[in-house]
C-alpha cells in the first residue's frame, strides 16, 4: 500500500509530532511582589505612634510620681496600683457606677437591638425605612445627645415630666438625674437610646446568614415562633451576639462625653465612672497615679470582654 508524504517528508494521517513549549521566565504568580510588603508600612508607624509607645509610657509612669510638667519624676514601685486596690474611695465608686451602666447597658442594648432586628429582617421597603430610623441617632454626635436628653429629663419642663403631667400621672414625675440612686441608670438608658439601632444592623446580619431550610425542618417538627427562636435563631446568632456584647461593653466604659454632657464637668459622684475619675487625676497633674489606673482599667475591659466571649460560646451549636 502506497503512502503519501508531506512535503515535509511526514506520513499524511500519522499524529502530529509534539509542540514542546517553554514557559517565559518570570515570577511565580503565586508570588507576592516585594513592594506590596511597604503598603502596611504607614499603618504600623500610626499603630506604633499612637498605641504602642503611648502604651509602654504609660507603663512607665504608672511606677512613678511624676505630675505631667517636672522634667523627672521619682520612682515609687507598686505603690500607685496599691492605692488604686485598697485606698482610693473614688475610684471605687466609678468603678461601682461603671459596672451598674455596664449591665444595665449590656443587657438591654443586647436585648432591644436583637428584637429589632428579628423584626426587621426581611429588606422589604418599610423594614429597611424603619433600620434606617432607628440607626439615624448612632451618626449623632455624643454631645448633641446629651443635650438633647438633658432637656428630655429637665425637671422642670423636660418632656418626660410634660407627657407624665398632661396624662395625669404627675406622682411618677422626678428630678431623674438629680435623684443620687438612679441617675446612672437614666443615662444608661440614653446610651441604649443612641446605640441600639448600631447593633440592630450587626443582628441584621447575622440573622440573614441563617439557612432558611433549619426554620423549615423546625416546623415540620412542630416547634412554634419562641421555640424556633430559641433552638435555632439564638444559637446561630452567637457570634453576632459576641460581637454586640464586647463592642457594647467597651462603650459602656467609654461614655466619657455623654457622662459629662449630662453630668456636667466634673460629674458629680453618683455620675462618676471610670473614664471621668481618670480625667480628674490628669486634670489634677497626678500623671502617675492616672496612668495606674489606667491600666487598670485596659485590664478590666479585658477580662470582662474575655468573660463575655466565654459565655457566648457556650450558646454555639457546636459548643
Amino acid at each position: 500500500m502506497a503512502t503519501t508524504l508531506t512535503p515535509a517528508g511526514k506520513e499524511q494521517g500519522s499524529p502530529p509530532l509534539a509542540t514542546v513549549t517553554r514557559k517565559p521566565r518570570g515570577r511565580n504568580p503565586m508570588t507576592a511582589h516585594p513592594g506590596l510588603w511597604l503598603f502596611p508600612i504607614p499603618a504600623l508607624l500610626l499603630y506604633v505612634a499612637f498605641f504602642v509607645i503611648p502604651t509602654i509610657q504609660g507603663v512607665v509612669y504608672a511606677v512613678t510620681d511624676w505630675d505631667g510638667f517636672s522634667p523627672t519624676a521619682q520612682f515609687v514601685g507598686l505603690d500607685n496600683f496599691v492605692k488604686v486596690f485598697t485606698g482610693d474611695d473614688l475610684f471605687r465608686n466609678a468603678l461601682a457606677n461603671n459596672i451598674k451602666f455596664m449591665l444595665v447597658v449590656v443587657i438591654l442594648q443586647t436585648a432591644f437591638s436583637l428584637a429589632l432586628a428579628v423584626f426587621l429582617t426581611k429588606n422589604s421597603k418599610s423594614s429597611i425605612a424603619l433600620r434606617s430610623l432607628y440607626f439615624f441617632p448612632t451618626i449623632l454626635s455624643s454631645v448633641s445627645v446629651a443635650f438633647v436628653w438633658k432637656f428630655v429629663y429637665d425637671p422642670n419642663f423636660g418632656l418626660i415630666n410634660s407627657i407624665l403631667g398632661a396624662v395625669g400621672l404627675d406622682r411618677f414625675q422626678g428630678a431623674f438625674l438629680g435623684n443620687d440612686n438612679q441617675a446612672i441608670y437614666w443615662v444608661a438608658l440614653t446610651q441604649v437610646w443612641f446605640h441600639v439601632g448600631q447593633m440592630m444592623i450587626i443582628y441584621v446580619a447575622g440573622l440573614q446568614q441563617i439557612p432558611q431550610e433549619l426554620y423549615e425542618a423546625a416546623e415540620i417538627d412542630g416547634a412554634g415562633r419562641w421555640q424556633q427562636f430559641r433552638h435555632v435563631t439564638w444559637p446561630m446568632t452567637a457570634p453576632a451576639t459576641a460581637i454586640v456584647m464586647a463592642y457594647t461593653t467597651v462603650q459602656s466604659f467609654k461614655a466619657f462625653d455623654l457622662i459629662l454632657g449630662l453630668g456636667g464637668n466634673p460629674p458629680k459622684g453618683s455620675l462618676d465612672i471610670l473614664s471621668t475619675r481618670i480625667y480628674a487625676g490628669f486634670a489634677n497633674s497626678q500623671f502617675g497615679y492616672s496612668a495606674a489606673e489606667s491600666l487598670v482599667f485596659m485590664a478590666l475591659i479585658a477580662a470582662i470582654t474575655w468573660v463575655q466571649r466565654r459565655a457566648v460560646q457556650t450558646l454555639q451549636p457546636d459548643a
